[in-house]
């Protein structure tokens, strides 16, 4: 897909949905603006891998998630966050959603930390199981598991904090 016109078509059409997907991965705006930039020069650079048995908004959905994993292990060995837990922590929520804006949640999601965020997403969001999460971010199905309670934990002391 070497023709320009229609690479900016398609980033046109794409690029707003696709950047709330690179958000809810990113620490900051200019790392999700990063992850969509680099997320849509592979969609460019592979194009022909694309078979069309699935919708291409989902194919590119796939990629942004994959170019933000890719982020996240690059930058794996710089946090120094514990990924470990002891106890496992149950949380049930009995919060209406329509008591907390999707922006309000969103902005509670972006300020996990990285490691809480980036299971959250992929085993809340998108839908992973842990054993599939701990293979993409090479860790433990245990660590997946405690960062989803502790994310969770987190969420419902923030939601807690602002009378949700």
């Amino acid at each position: 897909m070497q023709d320009r016109k229609a690479q900016n078509q398609l980033y046109q059409y794409f690029s707003k949905r696709m950047f709330v997907v690179c958000m809810r991965y990113a620490q900051t705006t200019l790392e999700a603006e990063d992850i969509l930039q680099n997320g849509f020069i592979k969609v460019f650079t592979k194009h022909t891998l694309y078979t069309g048995k699935i919708p291409l908004e989902n194919w590119i959905k796939r990629i942004m998630i994959n170019t933000a994993i890719d982020i996240y292990r690059q930058n794996q060995n710089r946090q120094t966050e514990s990924i470990e837990e002891k106890n496992s922590i149950h949380i049930e929520s009995t919060i209406g959603t329509d008591q907390t804006s999707y922006k309000d949640l969103l902005n509670m999601i972006r300020e996990l930390p990285i490691g809480y965020r980036t299971v959250f997403n992929l085993y809340i969001i998108e839908g992973y199981s842990h054993k599939e999460i701990a293979d993409i971010l090479n860790i433990s199905e245990g660590s997946s598991k405690s960062q989803l309670s502790r994310a969770r934990h987190w969420l419902q002391t923030k939601l807690q904090e602002h009378n949700y």
